[in-house]
């Protein structure tokens, strides 16, 4: 078990802040497997799957809320912590764009599956771990 489970907040957010500014920076579109995966420089003014679309301030106060959760329960998530500081970062990656930007870049891009970014898979890989860590906590 990762003894500090904070530096896993601040890796990933640095390497979600960092994927996006290079993205901004560099990239409009760098096919990887033609037809199947391309880097875009994608904005994002919704949620995942294009939901919420122009709801800037839900989308702040959800991650704020999201976010204070997981601090206010950090002593309590024993096994769960990993999982939840994954969450956390997600949620803080793209905080940081929705404040600063007005929207989240997204960059990976499959062409059957929305454009994603660094923290979007934190966010999938924490709720999968969780729902994993609960699966296993029944049998």
């Amino acid at each position: 078990m990762v003894k500090r489970p904070w530096l896993i907040v601040l890796l990933v957010v640095l390497l979600d802040q960092l994927t996006k500014f290079l993205v901004q920076a560099f990239v409009r579109t760098i096919p990887i497997i033609p037809g199947f995966l391309s880097l875009d420089n994608i904005h994002n003014y919704g949620a995942g799957f294009g939901i919420l679309q122009g709801q800037r301030m839900l989308l702040i106060w959800l991650s704020l809320i999201v976010i204070g959760f997981i601090l206010y329960y950090y002593d309590r998530l024993g096994k769960d912590r990993i999982a939840a500081m994954l969450i956390l970062s997600g949620a803080l990656g793209n905080l940081i764009d929705r404040i600063f930007l007005i929207y989240v870049v997204d960059f990976i891009h499959f062409s059957f599956f929305p454009a994603f970014n660094a923290a979007d898979s934190a966010v999938t890989i924490g709720a999968a771990l969780l729902i994993w860590n609960s699966l296993r906590k029944k049998s």
